[in-house]
């Protein structure tokens, strides 16, 4: 796992962190880290997704090429290094849509590629979606009216850059900014604006290579006039209760 040593240490140090400030993020003590770099031990697999996820570079290239002697702002545009998206499906194999509550977007952040994570989420299933994966998140602030603080929007999963269309909406996951629902075009190959449609807030730019995930705008699900502290149950009955209505619509 020599690769895997070398390629810690110098991703650590092209992030400018210090031991401690990797193993905080990847939620490990920096005994297991400081091991992990000398490769005194190997690191386990969800561990090992945790980097992944951390760094957005796929398992297999982190034990198996040496970054050091790679350009990383083109490995990070290469198809072949893509993170898996985990999904949850049910007995007949139907995508459910996974629900991202406000409180559980801090733990998105680094459990978005984590199966176990994935697993532990409330879900649900709509039936006037077209085919493709969908979740649906939490927004926050006033920034894209007419959705106000403590909607869902549902998105559907846009697998590649180059199937962002300029004008529309989407929620997009960052390295450095978190989730965001906002209004993308593009500015040139290697950058998105990002902008708001209420016009307080300026549009501003994103690198590509700091995409992590994008979810096309497919529905949204006002939640004003319930508890302002949603806990996960009742969140999900919200939910269920919207497609039960449109089950009963269509069924007519």
């Amino acid at each position: 796992m020599k690769i895997l040593s070398d390629n810690l240490r110098y991703l650590r140090d092209l992030k400018k962190l210090s031991q401690q400030d990797l193993a905080d993020h990847l939620n490990i003590s920096r005994t297991a880290l400081s091991k992990y770099e000398i490769e005194k031990s190997e690191p386990p697999l969800y561990v090992m997704q945790r980097i992944s996820a951390f760094f957005f570079i796929s398992i297999d290239i982190l034990i198996s090429v040496d970054l050091s002697k790679t350009d990383i702002q083109k490995l990070l545009k290469m198809e072949d290094n893509r993170i898996l998206l985990p999904i949850l499906v049910d007995k007949t194999g139907k995508d459910f849509i996974e629900i991202i509550p406000h409180k559980t977007i801090a733990g998105y952040l680094t459990g978005y590629s984590d199966p176990e994570f994935i697993e532990q989420l409330q879900s649900f299933s709509l039936p006037m979606l077209r085919s493709g994966k969908y979740r649906a998140f939490a927004i926050e602030g006033d920034s894209m009216p007419p959705h106000e603080s403590g909607s869902f929007i549902i998105g559907r999963y846009v697998e590649k850059l180059v199937n962002i269309t300029d004008g529309k909406t989407y929620v997009v996951l960052t390295q450095n900014d978190g989730i965001v629902y906002k209004r993308l075009s593009r500015k040139d190959d290697n950058t998105f604006s990002f902008q708001s449609d209420n016009e307080l807030y300026k549009p501003y730019e994103v690198n590509a290579n700091e995409i992590i995930e994008v979810w096309e705008f497919a529905s949204s699900i006002a939640t004003k006039e319930a508890d302002a502290d949603l806990s996960k149950q009742s969140t999900k009955n919200i939910l269920v209760k919207i497609r039960t209505q449109i089950s009963s619509i269509i069924d007519k």
